[in-house]
């Protein structure tokens, strides 16, 4: 390891950093965090247009596939190779790749080349949000760390906001400045990241102490072996069939792919792209439990809950938006206040308690809404999710940064980041399975039940055509525009069932988040240092010279 730090654009610290500079770091790393959680929410609701106009319907799942392994599997690679060669390059590379995608992606001319340019976008969002997450783990210190981390969780709030609204509005343009409606959702990228570009490379310069290792390439290669499978078969499983022979293929291969990463990681020491060594800490694999815990009940219940709004409820992507208001405004109430309180206390442990508990309180509740429970109700239980949200994410972060030495900041701090997302995409993948599967019987029940009433009936011989198409099995519950056309009366029957998919979808992902409340009281509650990850390598390397000399 080289003996000397230097200041990565020519800057020189005494590892401190006044509340001013690291606003204006900040700065930065919130314009790159908004590009990735902003993409992540902007294009989902612009994607069945963007899949018509593409003539690619039944290949739409690629795209976001497509996207989601990249971003998964470079998390890890961009914390090592930070730790490595520096933040602020690799937190370019990042923008720049992200920025070439999204250019890339507005010129799709088919769902096969926006597949491969959302892939090549994926590359540069796996480094925005943990490369943040790691600069503001160097630059403060963990007492006051949670102030600052705060500002993140409002931009993550805000994006899952704003992008249904931009989405769902720029796909209904047909045009915008010469350009087709949907390409603008990749579009609006371009002037955050050139932007973001800017305002990093003029205020993140930090210290950097050089490290002599190898890149471990060969445990990335098997990490893409036993993720990529998984992934795959986690986003098509449903289609696939869990039990079918491609899908059986797809475990064999992810599972024989995670034991050679294990053999891998374990060879490569203290080199390794995730060292093993990390998990000796009873703190970091707490944390990380009830953090892949979290993603898959946090990501099952904001994946649902829009489905509940847009079929249930009639609304469109624009006004689910606008309806999750509450569940964001939770989020920057509860981050904002306990980054404060951590602050001023140096207690944690109890907001990741609290928030657990507030998360699977929430979803609980949302298992027992149905067509009829007035909106305002559904908006309370989103803000006490939103409060739970809040003053959780950000605390399990920093437990688990809070117990590793300086020069794993970076690796601890994607490894979280892509554990998180691991449980997401597990927990989306199950939930949508189970809403698929479950959802056809519990319609056809609920229509069985509406036979008995004249009402329906009646409704029925008005319009024979629905009628032929319900008693042959024809309803396609993959595309339900046809409900907002559809009489009220024949319509209540599918909302019923749909609504009574979501509550077991809702009951299940309660059940998993009371796991990880049961989990997170395990979580040991280390004092958290007034001396920043930048600051205490200063320190080392002072130390180091004070005996060389």
């Amino acid at each position: 390891m080289s003996d000397t730090a230097t200041a990565e654009g020519g800057a020189t610290t005494n590892g401190r950093l006044s509340h001013r500079q690291i606003l204006t770091v900040l700065s930065g790393l919130m314009l790159g965090m908004f590009l990735a959680a902003l993409d992540q929410t902007i294009v989902s609701s612009a994607m069945k247009t963007i899949a018509d106009e593409l003539h690619g319907q039944s290949l739409q799942a690629w795209a976001t596939t497509a996207y989601l392994i990249t971003a998964t599997l470079s998390t890890p690679l961009y914390g090592k190779l930070s730790d490595l060669f520096g933040r602020k390059p690799m937190y370019l590379t990042a923008i720049s790749l992200f920025l070439a995608g999204s250019l890339a992606s507005a010129m799709a001319g088919s769902m096969y080349e926006l597949a491969a340019f959302r892939a090549f976008q994926g590359l540069g969002a796996g480094g925005l949000m943990s490369l943040a997450l790691a600069i503001i783990t160097d630059i403060t210190s963990p007492r006051e760390r949670s102030r600052y981390q705060g500002y993140f969780m409002a931009v993550f709030g805000v994006s899952s906001v704003a992008g249904p609204v931009v989405g769902g509005f720029f796909a209904g343009l047909d045009s915008f400045a010469g350009l087709t409606g949907w390409r603008w959702v990749f579009m609006v990228n371009v002037p955050i990241a050139l932007a973001a570009l800017v305002v990093v490379s003029k205020v993140l310069n930090l210290p950097h102490t050089r490290v002599d290792q190898k890149v471990d390439f060969l445990g990335a290669g098997a990490l893409a072996l036993g993720l990529v499978p998984l992934l795959l078969v986690a986003e098509q499983g449903r289609e696939w069939g869990w039990g079918s022979p491609a899908s059986l293929a797809m475990y064999l291969v992810g599972a024989l792919g995670v034991a050679l990463f294990i053999l891998q990681e374990r060879r490569m020491g203290d080199a390794a792209l995730l060292p093993l060594r990390l998990f000796r800490s009873g703190v970091f694999r707490v944390s990380t439990a009830v953090t892949v815990i979290q993603g898959i009940g946090m990501f099952g219940a904001m994946m649902s809950l829009p489905l509940y709004l847009q079929i249930v409820k009639g609304a469109t992507p624009t006004q689910a938006g606008l309806q999750m208001l509450p569940l964001t405004l939770g989020i920057m109430v509860a981050s904002l206040g306990s980054g404060r309180i951590i602050t001023r206390t140096g207690r944690y442990k109890g907001f990741a308690v609290a928030g657990l508990g507030l998360m699977a309180a929430a979803v609980f509740s949302f298992s027992l809404i149905g067509v009829d429970t007035a909106l305002g109700v559904v908006m309370a239980i989103a803000f006490v999710l939103g409060l739970g949200l809040g003053s959780t994410m950000q605390t399990l972060t920093l437990a688990a940064t809070n117990d590793v030495t300086p020069r794993d900041i970076g690796v601890a701090t994607s490894s979280v980041t892509f554990f998180r997302q691991i449980g997401g995409t597990a927990g989306t993948a199950v939930f949508l399975s189970i809403l698929f599967s479950t959802v056809g019987d519990r319609i056809a029940a609920a229509v069985r039940s509406a036979m008995a009433s004249p009402a329906y009936t009646a409704a029925l011989a008005q319009h024979p055509e629905f009628a032929r198409q319900l008693a042959g099995g024809g309803l396609d519950v993959n595309d339900t525009s046809f409900l907002a056309h559809l009489d009220p009366v024949l319509a209540r029957p599918i909302l019923e069932g749909f609504s009574s998919s979501m509550s077991t979808v809702f009951l299940i992902g309660g059940a998993v988040l009371t796991v990880g409340f049961a989990l997170v009281w395990l979580l040991r509650e280390k004092p958290l240092s007034d001396k920043s990850a930048m600051e205490q390598r200063a320190e080392q390397e002072a130390g180091e010279l004070a005996l060389a000399g």
